[in-house]
């Protein structure tokens, strides 16, 4: 094991929410068409304002398969405007027929192994002791520093691609193959596999990684987005044979959906 401290930094970001939504169709189309239009009309105006927002965007998905039949995925700048998303779409006339099936909280996350082991290694040879006032004060020199650079990564823009693949993921804890008892530096290594991997998919698809340790069931949540649904099965497909994730990942449901604009609402319910 390495004499290093074992914990990587990171810097955080959006807060996220994935709602899952099953739709009743039954009691929808026993309304008249007066009531089916008013609630549309309703969702319409809220999810276009949601759509076009400046501090925080919301997408809207058709799902494929018995998973569900809705998928709203909402960014915002901090978990106070994250409810506020969250109670504006219970108010809606429309949620009346909306089944939760399932959701996922979430914050963007950018993992900083490489800057954390150069870092650590420093502070080591200078003898400063991990968690010590020094050592503190440099992490948290780092922390800004990397936050300022990558200002734009943590509060993106939902990418305005025709499809998302969400899926969340562990880092495996059996008692043959362990993450975390992985040194950091080989962590590090593994890491850096996998990214320059996924780097030759930059063109095709554009992914967004949240985490979700304390938050929700699973410890990071993975949004990919593209114009082509094919390519999520060759990027996830060929990732599977990095070692950080034959050995070390476990994977949760995937979900696949098909963007609707605001615009769009009635369409993508085959209604009117």
């Amino acid at each position: 094991m390495s004499e290093l401290h074992p914990v990587p930094l990171s810097i955080e970001g959006a807060a996220v929410l994935h709602q899952m939504f099953r739709f009743d169709w039954p009691i929808w189309n026993d309304l008249t068409e007066a009531e089916r239009e008013s609630a549309l009309s309703e969702a319409r105006i809220l999810f276009e304002q949601m759509e076009t927002a400046e501090d925080g965007q919301s997408a809207f998905f058709t799902v494929y398969g018995h998973k569900g039949d809705l998928l709203f995925v909402h960014f915002r700048r901090d978990f106070e405007q994250l409810s506020q998303a969250q109670r504006s779409i219970d108010r809606l006339r429309l949620r009346e027929f909306l089944e939760p099936s399932t959701s996922y909280v979430s914050i963007v996350e950018l993992g900083l192994y490489e800057s954390t082991v150069k870092l650590y290694r420093s502070l080591k040879e200078q003898g400063i002791a991990p968690h010590s006032e020094q050592w503190m004060a440099a992490v948290e020199e780092t922390l800004q520093r990397q936050r300022e650079a990558m200002g734009s990564r943590l509060y993106p823009e939902i990418p305005p691609t025709k499809y998302v693949c969400f899926y969340p993921m562990d880092r495996r804890r059996g008692e043959q193959n362990n993450w975390y008892t992985l040194s950091i530096e080989e962590r590090q290594r593994q890491m850096q596999e996998h990214g320059g991997n996924g780097r030759r998919y930059a063109g095709a698809v554009k992914q967004i990684i949240s985490s979700s340790i304390g938050f929700d069931d699973w410890e990071w949540g993975v949004d990919l987005f593209a114009d082509e649904p094919v390519v999520f099965k060759r990027l996830v497909y060929e990732l599977r044979f990095d070692e950080a994730s034959a050995k070390y990942s476990e994977f949760g449901p995937f979900y696949i959906g098909k963007r609707f604009r605001a615009t769009e609402l009635e369409q993508a319910l085959n209604v009117g």
